[in-house]
C-alpha cells in the first residue's frame, strides 16, 4: 500500500496495533499460567481483560475513520511475544521466572506505549479528536500496566534480596561453626 497521506499512515499504524493487541490476547494467558506470584498472575489476567477492551477501542477507531478493522502483521510485537514464550520455557526458580516474565511483559508494554502515542499524535494532527481520545485512553492504561509491573517486580526483587542476604548469613554462620569445631 502506498502511504500518501497522514490519514493513510494513521490507518496503517492502527492495523499494526490491532494485530499487536490480538497477539497479546493470545499470549497473556500463557504468561499468567507460567507466573508463580499470585499478584503477577492476577495483574496479567486483569491486563488480558483490559487488552480485550483495547481491541474493541481500535475497532471503534477504525469505524470512526470509516475503514474496515483489519490487522497487518506486527513484526514489532511478534519478537517480544516470542521472547516471552522462550523465557517461559527456561529452567529458573519461581522468583527469577516471575522477574523474567515481568521483563518480557514490560517490553511489550513499552512497544504499545510508543505505538499508541504515535497514533494518537497522528489523530490529533488530523483533527480527529474522537480517535485521539480513544488512543489516549488506551495509552494511559498501558502506562498503568507498566507501572503495576514495575511495582510487582520491585516487591519480588526485594524479597529476593532478603532471601539472598539470609542465605549469605547462614553460610557465614555455618563457616564459623565449622572453624570452631575444628579448633
Amino acid at each position: 500500500m502506498k502511504i500518501d497521506s497522514l490519514s493513510t499512515l494513521l490507518q496503517e499504524e492502527l492495523k499494526d496495533i490491532y494485530d499487536a493487541e490480538k497477539r497479546l490476547v493470545r499470549a497473556l494467558p500463557k504468561m499468567a499460567k507460567a507466573a508463580s506470584s499470585d499478584e503477577l498472575r492476577s495483574a496479567l489476567q486483569e491486563h488480558l481483560e483490559v487488552t480485550k477492551v483495547h481491541v474493541q477501542r481500535l475497532e471503534q477507531a477504525f469505524e470512526l475513520l470509516g475503514v474496515a478493522a483489519k490487522a497487518k502483521p506486527c513484526a514489532g510485537m511478534k519478537g517480544p511475544i516470542e521472547e516471552g514464550e522462550e523465557v517461559i520455557g527456561e529452567d529458573a526458580s519461581e522468583t527469577l521466572m516471575d522477574a523474567a516474565i515481568i521483563g518480557a511483559a514490560q517490553r511489550v508494554e513499552h512497544y504499545e506505549m510508543a505505538a499508541y502515542g504515535t497514533a494518537r499524535t497522528f489523530a490529533e494532527r488530523l483533527g480527529n479528536d474522537e480517535v485521539a481520545s480513544l488512543l489516549e485512553e488506551t495509552l494511559n492504561e498501558e502506562k498503568e500496566a507498566d507501572q503495576k509491573l514495575t511495582e510487582i517486580s520491585e516487591q519480588l526483587l526485594e524479597g529476593m534480596n532478603d532471601a539472598s542476604e539470609q542465605e549469605t548469613e547462614e553460610k557465614s554462620a555455618a563457616g564459623r561453626r565449622t572453624k570452631t569445631s575444628r579448633a
